[in-house]
């Protein structure tokens, strides 16, 4: 089988790596790849955004399989193309990913289909949010409605300092990932779960699950990132927690997307609050989560390849491959400006051969004359697998420092308290 990857950071790279470990996988192409992936697949200098050039280079190289990675690529209606076109698509339509493309379209979702999420009010203007405001007991989430890289929600202690956030993004023109809709949410309180359930259209399974840490600093201090570490598989939670999500979440949004003349085809990531009343969704993403991927892909075995291909089907196997009982632990390492800048590194050392059960996955990156050039922002995600979410930790913690060391640069920093103490974090939903 031969497979295109399409997008260029982490989250595609380790994609790549356990599908280059598929038997069923023959050659393994990615767009536009980065400096990891180009040690196993073929980069091609494509955005991956451009689903005209993707998909006649993908003709010409007759590609079986396309896997969606960012966000961006769904929006963008890439899927749409290569479905148009009769190539097999793990990733959905434009529409269908309007779940997680408007956050303004999946919460009336929800409140059509009884799917249990935090009360929430639409603005499109200041005056309209200060109206809304007005009333308000609590703390508030403020969502902006379009993709915004994960710098389009702030959680607020009250109010006011919604209606200050509300004052500089309208005042400035500047509400994140364009346009003017606003999600003003009721805050949860409870422990955030990532739930990755495979749909093929018809019938919608859970995978697994993991537990991600959002915000830059150690004990959830500082700005919203697009992630600083995670962990899997979740622990503390319930023991019956893919059952009470398949009855609570899964069926409901099934039920709704059949209702509404809507196929689902790929991974459906379910950002969960788990609340004294059970679970109620955060956010909807329609790809896998990025760096919630780079934990899952170690513990898959068998031939991940296939299974993906029997998701685009519409003909799901999930005998093909399983998830190992191990733990597995990541941490992120970022440039010391993220999340307010993203300075680029060049001349990185690209050789960081760990001990097995470890892997160091880069984020957006080239390798130029055998050297990596990469963005800046998030640069790697070191993770490790272990008997327990412990063993697993202290793994990966010793990795970050061997990979600290060779990467050739001290100009990278990382939180230290991933998956420290039961694992999990106390916190509101930060979307």
């Amino acid at each position: 089988m031969r497979i295109l990857v399409v997008g260029g950071g982490a989250r595609e790279d380790a994609l790549t790596w356990k599908l280059a470990q598929s038997p069923s996988c023959s050659a393994l192409f990615a767009a536009p790849g980065n400096a990891g992936t180009a040690g196993r697949a073929t980069n091609w200098e494509c955005s991956a955004t451009d689903g005209k050039g993707l998909l006649a280079r993908a003709q010409a190289e007759a590609i079986d399989l396309v896997v969606l990675g960012p966000e961006a690529a769904i929006a963008a209606g890439v899927g749409d193309r290569f479905r148009d076109a009769g190539v097999a698509v793990f990733g959905p339509n434009r529409s269908a990913g309007r779940l997680e493309s408007s956050k303004v379209f999946a919460k009336r979702f929800m409140e059509r289909h009884g799917v249990p999420t935090a009360r929430a009010r639409v603005v499109r203007s200041l005056d309209a949010a200060r109206v809304a405001l007005g009333d308000w007991r609590g703390g508030v989430v403020v969502k902006a409605d379009g993709l915004a890289a994960g710098k389009g929600v702030v959680v607020c202690e009250d109010a006011a300092a919604a209606g200050a956030v509300l004052g500089q993004w309208y005042a400035s023109n500047a509400v994140p990932g364009g346009g003017a809709d606003v999600l003003l949410e009721e805050r949860l309180s409870g422990r955030e779960v990532s739930v990755f359930a495979l749909c093929d259209g018809r019938a919608i399974v859970p995978l697994a699950a993991a537990c991600d840490y959002k915000r830059a600093g150690n004990g959830d201090t500082g700005p919203n990132t697009g992630g600083m570490g995670a962990y899997s598989p979740a622990a503390g939670f319930p023991a019956d927690l893919f059952d009470c999500v398949r009855e609570r979440i899964l069926g409901p949004v099934l039920r709704g997307l059949a209702a509404e003349g809507e196929e689902y085809v790929g991974v459906l990531y379910c950002g969960l609050m788990w609340t004294e009343r059970g679970p109620a969704v955060i956010e909807f993403n329609a790809r896998f989560g990025d760096p919630e991927t780079q934990v899952l892909m170690p513990r898959v075995h068998g031939d991940f390849a296939r299974l993906l291909k029997s998701v685009a089907d519409g003909a799901m196997d999930l005998s093909l491959a399983t998830l190992a009982r191990e733990a597995c632990v990541g941490v992120v390492l970022a440039t010391e400006e993220y999340p307010q800048r993203s300075t680029p590194l060049h001349g990185l050392n690209p050789a960081l051969d760990l001990a097995d059960g470890c892997a160091a996955f880069w984020g957006t990156s080239r390798l130029n004359a055998g050297r990596v050039d990469a963005a800046g922002g998030r640069v790697l995600t070191v993770t490790a697998l272990g008997d327990d979410l412990e063993a697993a930790r202290l793994r990966a913690y010793r990795a970050v420092k061997e990979v600290a060391a060779r990467v050739g640069t001290r100009a990278l920093t990382y939180r230290t308290d991933i998956a420290a103490g039961t694992g999990g974090t106390f916190s509101p939903q930060e979307g």
